[in-house]
């Protein structure tokens, strides 16, 4: 998350300049928020969304709205939230499994480097099922999150709108995966207007240093737009 800081504040700043208002918010345990990253669930995020899009009613009613995620977020805002929402997707994951094993292994990459690996994602796999938390490069997880986030599916749910779905590469001749390509056939099929996309730019998410993609925050000023 930390890694993206940066590319979310310049989006929103890109939003707002076209005329859009803009949430953007810290989910509980992270970033300014209350509480500590090991305290909060995935039912609590998903509370969170729920306050954020109350305060936009309250003052943009009119305006469409808009659930803005960044990978594992796609998966929370992928919510039946009881009223109609569109979504803007950047770099979705289709499951949570999958981040949440991604996540774990920044631990077991941690362990290896001291040599001591060998079972270490059953046994972290072992506590979480037990209720139990874990430390993870300086975080602790929580069961609760990490069963919700396992969980989670990037599965169409609520009244269809619209989806812009966008994904990033630094090969010019980049085409969506099959995984990609299969997820967004279940949206469609479900109703939704799906324009997926993919543009030039660095996974700044995961990159050893700040990266940007300024195409990308172009890209998503154009699709809402």
């Amino acid at each position: 998350m930390n890694k993206s800081r940066r590319m979310v504040a310049l989006a929103c700043r890109a939003l707002a300049e076209a005329g859009h208002a803009v949430l953007q918010i810290d989910l509980r345990g992270c970033g300014d928020s209350s509480a500590d990253f090991g305290d909060a669930s995935w039912a609590d995020w998903q509370a969170d969304v729920r306050l954020g899009l109350e305060w936009l009613d309250a003052r943009v009613p009119d305006a469409p709205l808009w659930l803005w995620g960044l990978r594992a977020g796609c998966l929370l805002a992928a919510t039946d939230w009881g009223r109609p929402v569109n979504h803007l997707f950047w770099q979705p994951m289709a499951g949570g499994k999958l981040a949440l094993q991604q996540f774990l292994r920044l631990k077991l990459a941690a362990e290896i480097a001291g040599g001591a690996s060998k079972g270490l994602m059953e046994q972290l796999k072992a506590e979480l099922a037990a209720g139990r938390p874990v430390e993870v490069a300086g975080y602790r997880l929580g069961s609760s999150l990490a069963s919700g986030l396992e969980a989670a599916k990037l599965a169409p749910a609520g009244t269809p709108g619209r989806v812009e779905w966008l994904e990033l590469s630094t090969r010019e001749d980049a085409v969506l995966t099959p995984v990609s390509e299969q997820a967004i056939k279940s949206w469609q099929d479900a109703g939704w207007a799906v324009h997926p996309l993919i543009v030039q730019g660095p996974g700044f998410w995961a990159t050893s240093e700040i990266e940007l993609a300024p195409a990308l925050i172009a890209r998503t000023v154009e699709a809402l737009s």
